[in-house]
């Protein structure tokens, strides 16, 4: 049995699209924007070798804004009748009756519709059964089992998705895209002497042929698992830190939270002015590429139909731009940066060396391998995070370390990195190799 979807073609969700805008218009608004949402997909666990769960889900929503000047309101519907349009807009119409005037509000500027519709190589539908997802899971998992002191598991699952999202607004604006993604991830368990450790893998793609073989994801949850086994504490000091590709993307994540609108009107950001400003050290350069093939961010267009942009965000580590909507660039007096919805592929660029190599030139020192908690506070840059990973020493691990915490300000952070890897993570919209940070404070026993 395969995962039937909605049946509703991209003509037909267009036309419901188009609707929703002459119903706006027809009930007095000024102006109108409308976004209809559908997604299929299949998920599965598989633990201990038998079956835990199967889920299919067909999802579909619109929503629906309207503007009455500068007054805005909002409501949605899973309900694609004309009738229920109707009430959404209705609703919409209703509430934006009560909210004050907004002299930011509105549609993004009709010049910055993007008119190049570019095939970004997104949509790869995998038909796969249900059957043989759990193949697929259960041969993960037991290649995980097999190894060595790998005594229990938390399962492996395999989901996989496909989407479609049409958006348009009173512009004469109308951009659609369909997309897929496709994860398999395991997590087990290992013990040795009464100690337990837990650790994972995952992959995820696009394309169900360039995903990673269920064996290899299975054996390096396993490898990294028991490779956590003996742990130790090490002593508060101040110390030359290593993000492992994986890990470097939250500190990017703390940098786009820093650079988006919604923080810089609002005075709630570390960054604020710092345009044109050293923010990273010279080595960091950092870019945005909505038109990567297969990317997990990719986009002609963003969430207001405003056509995105190629750029250069950090430049040999100074601050080139920031991550705007329309409304927040208003707020800041700028120009939207086509990013109502979040930035598209930002990539941290690489560096020459591989982590070995990092190992060897931070001597001695922390290779961080997860993060634990969320004690990051972007309005000072004060960071705070319970870790695990492996102490090294002359370039090499020594043994596993955790129920440490790593602290500073991502701020010095920033500006302390001394080298960037070459081992990309390239499983998200935000892409990064491993970091090298010439020193924090790490307190343990």
């Amino acid at each position: 049995m395969k995962v039937q979807p909605l049946v509703h073609t991209k003509e037909k969700l267009e036309d419901l699209v188009l609707s929703c805008l002459t119903e706006s218009k027809k009930q007095g608004a000024t102006s109108a924007e409308a976004t209809v949402n559908i997604e299929h997909g299949l998920s599965v666990t598989a633990r201990l070798g038998e079956a835990e769960t199967l889920e299919h889900h067909n999802d579909r929503g619109l929503g629906i804004t309207i503007y009455m000047g500068q007054k805005k309101g909002s409501a949605s519907t899973t309900n694609f009748e004309p009738s229920a349009i109707k009430d959404a807009v209705t609703a919409a119409c209703k509430i934006a009756s009560f909210t004050e005037e907004d002299e930011c509000a509105g549609l993004a500027d009709a010049e910055l519709m993007a008119t190049n519709m570019q095939d970004l190589d997104l949509d790869h539908p995998w038909g796969v059964s249900p059957e043989e997802a759990l193949e697929i899971a259960i041969e993960c998992e037991n290649t995980a089992r097999d190894v060595d002191k790998i005594s229990n598991s938390e399962g492996a699952s395999l989901t996989t998705s496909q989407g479609t999202t049409i958006y348009g607004n009173s512009h004469n604006f109308v951009g659609s895209y369909s997309s897929t993604r496709h994860n398999l991830s395991c997590v087990v368990i290992a013990e040795q002497d009464g100690n337990m450790q837990r650790d994972y893998w995952f992959a995820t793609t696009r394309d169900p042929k360039n995903l990673e073989s269920a064996a290899s994801i299975g054996r390096k949850a396993a490898e990294r698992t028991v490779s956590r086994l003996g742990a130790r504490k090490i002593s508060t000091q101040s110390t030359p830190v290593i993000f492992e590709a994986n890990m470097a993307r939250s500190l990017l994540s703390h940098f786009v939270s820093a650079v988006s609108g919604g923080s810089l009107y609002r005075n709630a950001s570390f960054l604020i002015d710092h345009l044109d400003k050293q923010v990273f050290s010279d080595s960091i350069t950092i870019t945005e590429d909505p038109f990567i093939k297969g990317g997990f961010g990719s986009s002609s267009f963003d969430l207001e139909g405003v056509a995105t942009k190629a750029r250069t965000l950090v430049d040999n580590g100074v601050l080139k731009g920031y991550v705007l909507s329309s409304y927040s660039a208003r707020k800041l007096a700028m120009q939207t940066t086509g990013n109502a919805g979040g930035v598209h592929n930002l990539e941290l660029q690489a560096g020459k060396k591989s982590l070995d190599q990092l190992l060897k030139q931070m001597q001695k020192g922390l290779l961080i391998t997860e993060l634990i908690g969320h004690g990051v506070n972007t309005v000072t840059g004060d960071y705070s995070r319970g870790a695990v990973g492996y102490w090294v020493e002359n370039g090499e691990i020594q043994y596993p370390v955790d129920e440490i915490t790593i602290a500073g300000n991502l701020k010095d952070m920033y500006k302390k990195i001394v080298e960037v890897g070459n081992d990309v993570d390239r499983r998200s919209n935000i892409i990064t190799p491993s970091l090298l940070i010439d020193e924090m404070m790490v307190a343990g026993s």
